[in-house]
């Protein structure tokens, strides 16, 4: 009898462990097709895009006029004016996706719920480097007024 409890627990356990995986990385993934790269879109975002800043990040949206193949499409940068070594901006465009990549089942959530498609550049504008707490923080504000933004441009088109 104490072994059959013990497989059952076991094999259920596995079974949650790997659900739970396959949730986690679904949900907190940075895949191919959510990246920005687009030399069209790219160009659309700067020339058309609405801007707001929360310090020290910039940030440049836009809802397609065309379908995207994802919800989102997120880009990162940094300034190569203030950042002279390309490992700095590295180290910064990797921070800012790290932190989008772990807060932005949010703003999934609330495009999905209201079928809306938006395209982000997040350009970090400080000049100092920045550490992963401040961007961590900072993030989840960013995302807020971007649903807010979102909102806003929702309700005047209807």
């Amino acid at each position: 009898m104490e072994k059959g409890i013990i497989s059952f627990h076991i094999i259920f356990k596995a079974s949650f462990d790997e659900a739970f995986f396959d949730y986690m990385t679904k949900t907190f993934s940075y895949g191919k097709n959510e990246k920005l790269k687009s030399r069209k879109l790219l160009q659309e975002i700067f020339s058309k895009g609405k801007t707001f800043t929360i310090h020290p990040v910039k940030v440049f949206y836009l809802q397609p006029d065309e379908p995207l193949d994802f919800a989102v499409k997120v880009g990162v940068g940094a300034s190569g004016r203030f950042f002279k070594k390309a490992v700095d901006r590295n180290r910064i465009k990797r921070l800012l996706r790290e932190a989008y990549r772990t807060e932005k089942p949010v703003l999934h959530e609330y495009l999905k719920t209201y079928n809306k498609q938006v395209i982000i550049f997040l350009l970090y504008i400080d000049k100092i480097l920045p550490g992963y707490i401040t961007l961590k923080t900072k993030m989840p504000l960013i995302l807020e007024r971007l649903i807010k933004q979102l909102n806003e441009t929702g309700t005047s088109n209807t």
